[in-house]
């Protein structure tokens, strides 16, 4: 299945899985650039920066088999297989960033819209019943089988 075929499937969880991506490089860049602030948003930016790899590891199952982690990280990560616990699990990191406007409004409001709407898609995808499809091109669906 081409890229184009698995965003004309309608299938929300691979919305979800591409939106989880463009969580991941904004996580990463919007933590670096407002670690900077030097007050109370540090906290913030380093749950940011931190909540990238986390994504990295939850949308590219390739990684897992690739890079050496603990069998602890790696249970942890399994956890997030279906969509409700992804959708859980961008809403948490959305509201964590939302919390962030307790201080002053910055740029982590662009990673809290984006994290909401990873959320909304995974959710959609669990409210219709739709099985959890990874994206070939993620290393999902037998990419990963074939580097073991």
């Amino acid at each position: 299945m081409t890229l184009a075929e698995e965003f004309r499937s309608r299938n929300f969880s691979i919305y979800g899985q591409w939106t989880g991506v463009l969580c991941i490089i904004l996580c990463f860049a919007l933590g670096i650039a407002n670690i900077f602030h030097f007050d109370i948003i540090i906290l913030w930016s380093v749950l940011c920066f931190v909540s990238s790899f986390i994504l990295i590891f939850i949308e590219i199952p390739l990684l897992l088999r690739v890079c050496p982690t603990s069998e602890k990280f790696d249970s942890f990560i399994r956890r997030f297989e279906t969509n409700y616990m992804r959708a859980a699990i961008y809403a948490t990191m959305s509201v964590v960033q939302w919390l962030s406007l307790i201080r002053y409004a910055t740029s982590l409001i662009a990673a809290a819209v984006v994290l909401l709407i990873a959320a909304a898609f995974y959710a959609l995808a669990g409210l219709k019943k739709q099985e959890f499809a990874a994206s070939k091109t993620l290393g999902g669906q037998g990419v990963a089988q074939m580097i073991v």
